[in-house]
């Protein structure tokens, strides 16, 4: 009897080994290969991040967002934004005790305060008067009203690359002064690279900053 329990269990054992082995080759080894292979062969772009490339360099991913900053000063915990570039919508919070306030690939999710929060709604009051100030300019006044929500709170992620038209279109003054072109010029462009929405009817209007933030600058070099 002893015998007999012994061999069964060694045979059990040795049948559960085997599995583990074939379905570990099979789903750990041939699967990923297969599924890398097709998604390289049909969706090369996609599959290696959607990378996007400016002057032969990948300068970022088509779905990450990035920051447009000057150099960090000494003594500053964050570094002032470079208002000769469009920005994009602020990172996942607005204060310094937030999850992430400069696109840090490695954080991503969302503050989860709520509406009432003292501190959101400190942060998004101190966004919205930089958002005016940083963008009137001397023959453009930012009014309040023309703030939009996203220029002021992130997205739900942190790392959305995208604003809205709106946001892109109140940047427009300030980026042709900045970068001494023309309103109309700087229009142009913000209208060259909005997209619709997915299909007609999915989602929102959005631009993207890194393609914009990139056809502006082959606009100043031109």
């Amino acid at each position: 009897m002893a015998n007999n329990s012994v061999g069964n269990t060694g045979r059990v054992l040795w049948a559960g080994l085997r599995a583990l082995l074939v379905l570990t080759v099979i789903t750990g080894v041939l699967y990923p290969l297969a599924v890398t292979g097709i998604a390289q062969l049909a969706f090369p772009g996609k599959a290696n991040g959607s990378e996007i490339e400016s002057g032969g360099e990948v300068v970022g991913s088509e779905l990450i967002g990035q920051t447009y900053n000057l150099p960090l000063k000494d003594g500053e915990e964050t570094a002032a934004p470079d208002l000769k570039w469009f920005q994009p919508r602020p990172s996942n919070g607005l204060g310094t005790n937030s999850v992430n306030t400069q696109y840090k690939l490695i954080l991503s999710g969302a503050t989860n305060r709520s509406g009432d929060n003292e501190d959101l709604i400190t942060w998004v009051k101190d966004a919205k008067a930089a958002v005016i100030k940083d963008n009137s300019t001397a023959s453009y006044t930012v009014k309040p009203s023309d703030v939009p929500a996203d220029a002021v709170t992130s997205s739900g992620s942190g790392l959305d690359p995208h604003i809205s038209p709106e946001y892109a279109k109140l940047q427009v003054h300030r980026i042709a002064e900045k970068n001494h072109l023309t309103v109309a010029q700087v229009d142009k462009l913000v209208a060259g690279h909005t997209d619709d929405r997915i299909l007609g009817f999915i989602g929102e209007p959005r631009v993207n900053v890194l393609k914009l933030n990139i056809a502006l600058k082959e606009l100043t070099r031109g």
